[in-house]
């Protein structure tokens, strides 16, 4: 997606909200920004959804993700913002998002607050095509090795990302969301 002029949420680097900028200069200046991002597992928990960005994606366009998510707007909170890209990207609504941490990506210029979610997903799969290739769900074992390979095919901030998941809730998140 290219920049379209909407004005986005302007944090500083602790993570509070400062003011708004439009996209282009949020990327252009390095400004530091928030993303609600969403790990959409399956029912069991043995494997989470992992789709292929879109080659005409502004920043780490042709990587593959295991978050859906996107740039908080102006007035957005994180979690609205998780829902509404949850929606747009994979087309899954009306599920609860279950909150799991804040972690920082600072390689500048993208200078990004992830503020990270899990769900749980049995239903279809609609992909935004303007964002999105393709998509499968992977084991976490799988999963596990592709993030543990900084060489491999995913998104440096997703890798991050999920990294941070498995440290935090071990190989499997297997407590995660049963209640």
């Amino acid at each position: 997606m290219r920049d379209s002029g909407e004005l986005i949420a302007v944090y500083d680097a602790d993570g509070a909200v400062v003011g708004t900028a439009i996209r282009g200069d949020v990327r252009a200046k390095g400004l530091w920004h928030a993303a609600g991002v969403v790990l959409v597992r399956s029912p069991g928990g043995e494997s989470a959804y992992v789709h292929l960005r879109s080659p005409d994606k502004d920043v780490f366009p042709s990587t593959y993700d295991c978050w859906a998510g996107g740039i908080v707007a102006a007035g957005e909170t994180p979690a609205e913002c998780a829902r509404r890209e949850l929606d747009e990207e994979l087309g899954i609504r009306g599920v609860r998002l279950t909150p799991l941490f804040t972690h920082v990506y600072c390689e500048p210029p993208i200078r990004c607050h992830n503020f990270a979610f899990e769900v749980r997903w049995d239903g279809p799969i609609e992909h935004q095509p303007e964002e999105i290739v393709t998509g499968t769900w992977m084991p976490l074992p799988e999963l596990k090795k592709w993030a543990d390979d900084p060489e491999g095919p995913l998104i440096p901030d997703g890798r991050l990302g999920i990294r941070e998941w498995f440290r935090r809730f071990g190989d499997s998140g297997a407590e995660r969301l049963r209640s």
